[in-house]
């Protein structure tokens, strides 16, 4: 039997064939106790030049193919290897393939991997956990956010907009299920609206398209249930199905030959000889060199960058958990478009949520924690029926239930101004070729196709 960490090995001693031999893969690579002595399968390639890499018992792959060591024995026995035309010289100029390690199979860390596959990297991403998007990916609204919030040149805002614009495309060529549903931003009494003007003023300034301030009677004619005096209408804000996503950067990652190792969590990063040593933890711990580093571990980032050898600790901003609860509406939806308050304090106020397969939700709300708890109180639903009514006093009594939780990765506390994103880049902290991403949280989602190439460009 070979495990993820062998996967890893093997992964590697094949990308250097490519990067060096100007060479692929073909047919499949199998353990020593199962490979059979055949040739391999070539498909319409006419007269390839075949031969074969024989590693037998070897101590790891790297004997052969002339790369840093591998502190565990390699297991494979042999790889077929077909030659490639030449590279061409000139196109290579400038740019240099890495070996890039990704931490985390969440949303940030998939798009991280897929860009810099797509950029002619080698990329393996580590997740802890047994599949994609366990944690904060698959706790949030699913909302493609159009980024009216956010400063003016802040990450949160640049990223935004043009993220969305950039997500939007992504699911149109992909097939990724999305709809640009629109959402009003309502204002129930005067101090609300001058606050949704503001809002709106904001927007414009980030560049979003197609704001506009309507009374009362033209949001109660687009939402008839909806009680306001004046809303902010965002027409490019839309709702995504997140896993559908995050399997498209799977296969995308996969098809530019990239890999995720699951259930392989990272204990200890090490800077040695120009690359980083990663120390790999569960059932089959071991050491694996890569050229750069991408800490996309999400609520455990700053756990995760303490643990890097020589990172400034000054350098780790704190961590603050706010819990978003949800609640769930036991009827049918009576909103087609998403229904936002004003914001509140650590979040953008309990809000109507849509979802692709026709249900509707509350929330989220904000509860700051000091540990990780993803349990729904049924008791926080009375403040949610409280705070609904202000904009649908036609909600029943008895029809929220406990929905789920999410834990947004917070860099400031209560009474605090949010924080922006973080990109810990080498000009940041000092060290080469890696990145920590601090604080990913709302619109991470929305960001993450931006952001990804701004830490892939930040890698070189």
């Amino acid at each position: 039997m070979h495990g993820a960490f062998d996967d890893i090995a093997l992964k590697q001693a094949v990308g250097e064939a490519r990067r060096s031999m100007g060479a692929f893969v073909v047919g499949d690579i199998e353990p020593a106790a199962d490979i059979e002595d055949r040739e391999p399968l070539v498909g319409d390639i006419e007269r390839p030049h075949r031969f074969r890499l024989d590693f037998g018992l070897r101590a790891n792959p790297y004997d052969v193919i002339g790369h840093s060591p591998v502190l565990k024995p390699f297991l494979f026995s042999a790889v077929y290897i077909v030659m490639a035309q030449p590279r061409d010289a000139s196109r290579e100029q400038g740019r240099k393939a890495m070996q890039v390690l990704v931490i985390g199979a969440g949303v940030i860390g998939l798009a991280v991997a897929r860009t810099a596959a797509r950029a002619g990297h080698d990329v393996t991403v580590a997740e802890a956990t047994g599949g994609i998007g366990n944690g904060i990916s698959s706790r949030n609204s699913e909302v493609i956010h159009g980024g009216l919030y956010y400063p003016t040149g802040s990450l949160r805002a640049t990223h935004c907009v043009r993220g969305r614009r950039m997500l939007y495309e992504f699911c149109a060529t992909h097939g990724i299920a999305q709809r640009k549903c629109g959402k009003l931003i309502v204002a129930t009494n005067d101090a609300e609206l001058v606050k949704v003007e503001t809002i709106r003023a904001q927007g414009q300034r980030n560049g979003v398209e197609g704001l506009d301030m309507i009374g009362g009677n033209a949001a109660r004619a687009m939402e008839p249930e909806l009680s306001c005096i004046g809303a902010l209408w965002s027409p490019e804000t839309g709702i995504i199905d997140s896993h559908g996503y995050m399997r498209a950067l799977v296969g995308e990652l996969e098809d530019k030959g990239g890999m995720i190792a699951f259930e392989t969590p990272v204990e200890r990063i090490g800077y040695q000889a120009a690359q980083w040593l990663v120390h790999f933890g569960g059932r089959e711990p071991g050491v694996i060199a890569f050229d750069a580093v991408v800490n996309a571990a999400g609520l455990g980032a700053q756990a995760l960058a303490r643990r890097i050898e020589n990172y400034p600790a000054d350098k780790v901003p704190r961590l603050v958990l706010a819990r978003g609860n949800y609640f769930g509406y036991a009827g049918r939806p009576v909103f087609s478009r998403l229904i936002y308050p004003t914001p509140v304090d650590g979040g953008l106020g309990v809000h109507v949520t849509l979802d692709l397969a026709g249900r509707m939700r509350f929330g989220p709300d904000v509860e700051w924690l000091t540990e990780e708890n993803y349990a729904v109180d049924p008791r926080r639903a009375d403040s949610f029926y409280a705070r609904i009514r202000t904009y649908w006093p036609g909600l029943p009594e008895g029809s929220l239930v406990p929905d789920y939780a999410g834990i947004r990765p917070k860099l400031t506390g209560p009474g605090e101004p949010a924080a922006d994103f973080m990109i810990a880049a080498p000009a940041d902290h000092g060290l080469p070729r890696l990145v920590n991403l601090f604080g990913i949280e709302s619109p991470g989602l929305t960001s993450s196709l931006s952001l990804a190439q701004a830490v892939v460009a930040a890698l070189s």
